[in-house]
């Protein structure tokens, strides 16, 4: 069965960083797109980063210069690198995976097909 596991959220400072990290189990990381999303109170929820399965990237605009993904295959656990956090970027984080990519990494919701439960990010003094 396959199952995403996510962790690494907490509190920290305007400024901070965080690495999230999304453990797979029932396949591995590197066989499909998986991708982060976040959901702020009173949002939708929205695209953040995607790495697939050849390691191409593909971030939103409002993380670029700022979030980092990245994957290890031995750990089977794909990494979201958050630096210089800003208030705006508190939300519940999702990873999600993408069995059936199309041939350019998305980050459209629709496409990805497992996901985690979420781990909590809170940016505040």
């Amino acid at each position: 069965q396959l199952q995403l596991v996510e962790s690494g959220g907490g509190l920290v400072q305007p400024g901070g960083s965080l690495r999230l990290s999304c453990a797979a189990s029932g396949f591995t990381v590197d066989r499909y797109d998986i991708g982060w999303f976040r959901q702020a109170p009173g949002k939708e929820l929205e695209g953040v980063s995607c790495i697939s399965s050849n390691d191409g990237t593909y971030y939103a605009d409002f993380v670029k210069g700022r979030f980092t993904i990245s994957r290890d295959n031995a750990k089977n656990t794909v990494y979201l690198q958050m630096n210089s956090l800003k208030p705006e970027d508190t939300a519940v984080y999702y990873c999600a995976a993408d069995r059936f990519p199309p041939a350019v990494p998305t980050l459209q919701i629709s496409e990805y097909d497992y996901w985690g439960q979420g781990t909590q990010v809170t940016v505040s003094s």
